[in-house]
């Protein structure tokens, strides 16, 4: 890899400013083993941090899409998460999320590995006009998560994101004589003795239940506290969190082409997995490495390390300038 100098890096990671359009030229082929993104939504309005008109969205995520397919190796995996939109001025939802799959399959040749379902109990009821004013739709908080490969078998381990049990598993577990009786379901599975056996949680479903309550978190009181606006559309970081550790292993690299706040860098770092960060807005990845301030730290130092990324950014600005110039 031979990219420019990073904005700031971690025990395990490097964030870059830039447009990863650019940006995933300089990766090797092969090389990233989980591409874990947001893309900005195809919504009706813009937004500050930048969204696309949904009649051209298809197209412009396509072209950064080609790229990741380059870049991930055989076993890796591409989860990227879409929410849903309706259509301009109309009732009637939008199909680009579902576009941008089919897309993605037949012209990439993309294998959905499995569609997940992200479930937000905390999103405020939308749009406003079809819910909240005319009462004819209900609150959309589903956005969908399609985990794509390039092969049948991407590497994955389900036995890393186990689920606790349910409190009558735990009953049926401590006494299964007394909860359960082996026998043939209508559906034709024959359920035996082994069911009840303890294998440290349970199966989790493609329905990822994951409130996205962020707003006390030491990311946005550092925010607050230095007086700099901070990313306006987060996921929380259990939602990354679940995919690096079902889909990777310590040593593998975690690659995010729309970082934002560095969500997806955060989560990786935890789970001490190399990651690499591209996002084109320098305001937003700088107050991103807010996410890696121990939250003993005191706001004057997180307020001198978001002063030195700033200054630091101006420097590879120049630096990349005169490289420009000198046709380096």
């Amino acid at each position: 890899m031979v990219l420019s100098a990073p904005l700031y890096t971690t025990n395990f990671g490097a964030a870059y400013v830039g447009d990863s359009l650019e940006l995933l030229d300089y990766l090797d082929s092969d090389s990233i083993d989980l591409v874990m993104t947001s893309p900005p939504f195809a919504l009706q309005r813009e937004k500050s941090y930048g969204n696309v008109d949904q009649e051209a969205y298809v197209n412009w995520l396509f072209a950064f899409c080609k790229k990741v397919y380059r870049v991930l190796a055989p076993h890796g995996s591409f989860v990227i998460d879409l929410g849903g939109a309706y259509q301009t001025k109309r009732p009637v939802r939008s199909l680009y999320n579902y576009r941008i799959l089919i897309k993605l399959c037949d012209e990439l040749d993309f294998r959905l590995a499995e569609e997940f379902f992200w479930y937000n109990p905390s999103k405020l009821p939308s749009p406003i006009e079809w819910v909240n004013k005319r009462k004819i739709r209900v609150k959309d908080s589903v956005n969908t998560v399609w985990w794509l490969s390039k092969t049948d078998n991407p590497k994955a381990n389900v036995s890393k994101v186990l689920v606790p049990y349910s409190e009558r598993m735990k009953k049926l577990q401590e006494n299964p004589e007394k909860y359960y009786k082996p026998k043939e379901r209508p559906s034709g599975h024959d359920i035996g003795t082994a069911f009840a056996t303890d294998n440290g949680g349970a199966i989790p479903s493609n329905l990822l239940q994951i409130a996205n309550t962020e707003s006390n978190s030491r990311y946005i009181q550092l925010c607050k506290a230095v007086d700099i606006p901070s990313h306006p559309a987060r996921f929380p970081q259990k939602l990354p969190l679940f995919f690096i550790n079902f889909l990777t292993e310590p040593g593998d690299i975690v690659l995010d082409i729309f970082a934002g706040s560095n969500t997806t860098g955060a989560a990786a770092e935890f789970a001490q997995r190399r990651w690499i960060a591209f996002e084109e807005n320098p305001s937003y990845l700088s107050a991103s490495a807010f996410r890696f301030i121990e939250a003993n730290e005191s706001i004057g130092k997180a307020s001198k390390l978001y002063e030195d990324i700033i200054a630091r950014q101006k420097t590879i600005n120049i630096k990349h300038s005169i490289q420009l110039n000198m046709g380096i």
